[in-house]
């Protein structure tokens, strides 16, 4: 089950990895720096702050505790970036790091104990956090793509009034146990 466990992860990341990044890929850039309003973020703001708690959750991950000395998470809500590349640079260090740890993890890891500010989780328990509040952040990224493109926007997911079609193709799949991020 744990080897599972930790390829299952790797995909789920991955596949939310994917999301974001068709995501901003439908912007302009300068769409990417947009803001509703004072007290929302923009996507770079969301991707400056994801990447930032990737690196420190995820740098020596089951040797020190995730809330590094030198991350300023304050400042991860301060637009520090100006143009794409180097906002894509910054996304993909943060899940660099990320794969990079879940990659080295053995089966024998899974139980030990990480600490986030002091509380002690699992190494499954700490990965699970991780997995919902990343999942959340990259929601609000295509919520506000979406929201730019409005009917420009090319789905993510199945579309509109084709969940009929998605159905019948997967029906004719034969059963077998696979990811559903597979056949993306």
């Amino acid at each position: 089950m744990e080897t599972n466990y930790i390829n299952s992860v790797i995909k789920q990341f991955g596949y939310y990895k994917m999301l974001g990044e068709k995501a901003m890929q439908q912007l302009d850039d300068e769409s990417l720096f947009w803001q509703y309003n004072e007290e929302s973020n923009s996507i770079a703001i969301i991707v400056n702050h994801v990447s930032g708690n990737m690196q420190s959750r995820f740098t020596d991950f089951l040797t020190s505790d995730g809330e590094k000395t030198w991350r300023n998470r304050d400042a991860e809500f301060d637009n520090r970036f100006h143009d794409r590349p180097s906002l894509i640079a910054h996304w993909e260090k943060g899940w660099e790091c990320l794969f990079n740890a879940l990659s080295s993890l053995r089966t024998v890891d899974l139980e030990s104990i990480v600490y986030i500010r002091n509380d002690g989780h699992t190494v499954i328990e700490a990965i699970n956090r991780q997995l919902a509040h990343y999942p959340y952040h990259i929601g609000q990224i295509v919520y506000i793509a979406k929201m730019i493109k409005n009917e420009g926007w090319q789905t993510l997911s199945i579309a509109r009034n084709k969940s009929a079609q998605y159905n019948e193709r997967k029906f004719e799949q034969d059963k077998e146990r696979r990811h559903f991020t597979d056949d993306l």
